[in-house]
């Protein structure tokens, strides 16, 4: 492959992986109510999130926020609450939605509250500064070593994908089966039941010297 080909590739490759694996979003709060945003992770993934109040400055308007992360099978993974600016980082345990959730916890709702969320999964959390000192790379192979772990990334991704899709096409088998039967038992019901409306009315007729 000549060297502008790959490295094109390698420069497209680096920009989906940062697609899927970096995510910055700006939530308006509501007055009352929660503001909750959730993205689908698979196992053994770093997650890392900043979070920060913003609203329109007014004197006696000083709101907070509260927040609170869950995993996909409920349990609490971050918690917090009377704060203006936070963080949380795990390392998820379990494929799923992880749900981050923010409402205004202060009796001084403000006007305009605004809370900038900046998440980050996968490799959007390394710090390749802190990797390259630390490993002493720099130039061409720091990119390629970027590159791998992309590359490493996408192919986990595509893995995940390919389960999740052969675990949707067994459930859709099933309940076309199950569905399938249910007919075919209603078909059935229907059949007998004419059956025996036919026959009472055959005996009613006869009784009454209709036939």
């Amino acid at each position: 492959m000549p060297a502008p080909a790959a490295l094109a590739l390698a420069a497209a490759l680096l920009l989906a992986a940062a697609s899927i694996c970096a995510e910055a979003v700006w939530l308006d709060m509501p007055q009352t109510g929660t503001k909750c945003v959730s993205e689908e992770i698979q196992a053994n993934v770093v997650v890392l999130a900043d979070y920060a109040l913003m609203y329109e400055s007014h004197p006696s308007a000083h709101p907070t926020i509260a927040v609170k992360v869950t995993s996909p099978y409920g349990y609490t993974l971050h918690e917090s609450g009377n704060i203006t600016v936070g963080q949380f980082a795990f390392t998820t345990s379990e494929a799923g939605n992880f749900l981050a959730c923010f409402w205004i916890d202060s009796a001084e709702k403000g006007s305009g509250v605004s809370v900038n969320l900046d998440w980050k999964t996968g490799i959007a959390t390394k710090d390749w500064d802190a990797i390259a000192k630390k490993e002493k790379i720099e130039g061409v192979e720091l990119e390629l070593r970027k590159l791998e772990v992309a590359v490493q990334s996408i192919h986990q991704n595509m893995v995940y994908l390919k389960a999740r899709e052969a675990e949707m096409r067994e459930v859709s088998e099933k309940t076309n089966g199950r569905v399938a039967w249910f007919s075919i038992m209603s078909l059935g019901v229907c059949v007998v039941v004419s059956v025996l409306q036919f026959w009472h009315l055959q005996g009613y007729f006869r009784k009454k010297k209709l036939i």
